[in-house]
């Protein structure tokens, strides 16, 4: 395979796991709100988006320090414990009810629990892309039922900037990307680039796109870690400037469930009568569908950035053009302004 094909196959292998993310979640939508699964009392308040913040800033504070403490064994069974938990959210909608003991769907039990026991035994990078994929959507879909479309645009907006300021300014979330890599668990995905590739025995690479051990990175981040890794004795930049031979892409799972929270709320708190568009077996609204599509371009130009070879922030470009989508669907819908940043209700 040619250099300029492994590249085309990373950007659609990383473009096709985050169309999976927001389809998956735009799905689940509907099944989580009927099963009761809203996490807020009022999703229109805006302090959601606050607290939520506040959240990630207090987990990121406790992975470091565990990280510096080298409690690895412990901060790898808690995020397998997240991934066996969010699956089991996501299956117990989608999943037939066959056998049901002490109010719980069997079936999705043991899936959920098949998944963790493959992540911990043989975390390769098909077993973290699908948990991935599954976590994603169901973590998207939650957030998304939870948060108005003023908290969700909040939430983005603060993300955003503090992912911006965490990789170029602080540097902390590289910190802790370098820390996390080795555990191979599902906080990024994967796409391998050639057949032989295995993330079980392959080095991971520095995400600050230092030369460590023979090994050069690029990292997209957004939330949680991400990287690409090449071999300098065989990479060489194409005319229009990419690093186009490398084993693997790396791209953190946050940058993929984030701006999808938006895009799952612009669905749940639609407006009736607005455009829809019907895709198999989901109908979704028009500022929905663009939100997607302003994610999708962000995306390309971010792993245009990243395949030149350094850790990027990538929630600015994700989120940036998720809202920006967003913003010309309402639009575009016939939704006033206001409205549709959710404050007309506040004026």
């Amino acid at each position: 395979m040619d250099k300029q094909t492994r590249a085309y196959v990373a950007v659609a292998g990383i473009v096709g796991m985050f169309l999976l993310v927001q389809l998956g979640a735009l799905a689940l939508v509907e099944p989580f709100k009927q099963a009761g699964l809203q996490a807020v009392e009022d999703p229109q308040d805006p302090t959601n988006a606050v607290v939520y913040v506040a959240a990630i800033l207090v987990a990121t504070g406790v992975m470091l320090v565990a990280i510096k403490l080298a409690q690895d064994r412990a901060i790898r069974a808690l995020l397998v414990f997240t991934g066996v938990y969010l699956s089991w959210f996501v299956l117990q909608v989608v999943v037939p009810a066959v056998v049901v003991w002490e109010g719980f769907n069997v079936l999705a039990v043991v899936i959920a629990l098949l998944l963790g026991v493959a992540l911990y035994v043989h975390p390769e990078w098909y077993v973290i892309d699908t948990t991935g994929i599954v976590m994603g959507a169901g973590g998207a879909g939650l957030f998304g039922i939870s948060f108005g479309l003023l908290p969700a645009i909040l939430l983005l907006t603060i993300l955003a900037i503090y992912d911006a300021i965490s990789v170029y300014g602080t540097e902390h979330m590289l910190t802790l990307a370098s820390g996390m890599m080795d555990l191979k668990v599902p906080i990024v995905f994967v796409v391998p680039l050639s057949l032989s590739y295995s993330y079980l025995d392959a080095d991971m690479p520095d995400p600050t796109g230092e030369v460590e051990d023979g090994a050069d990175a690029a990292a997209a981040n957004g939330g949680t870690e991400g990287g690409a890794s090449a071999d300098p004795a065989e990479s060489e930049e194409s005319e229009e400037g990419m690093e186009l031979e490398r084993d693997a892409l790396f791209i953190g799972l946050g940058d993929a469930v984030i701006p999808t929270v938006l895009v799952a709320s612009a669905a749940f708190f639609a407006p009736s009568g607005i455009p829809a568009v019907s895709l198999p077996g989901l109908f979704v609204p028009l500022p929905a569908l663009t939100a997607m599509v302003g994610t999708m371009l962000g995306l390309l130009v971010l792993l245009r950035m990243v395949l030149k070879g350094r850790a990027h922030a990538g929630l600015p470009l994700l989120n940036g053009g998720t809202i920006a989508g967003y913003l010309v669907g309402a639009l575009a819908s016939g939704i006033p302004i206001l409205q549709a940043l959710g404050v007309a209700q506040y004026l």
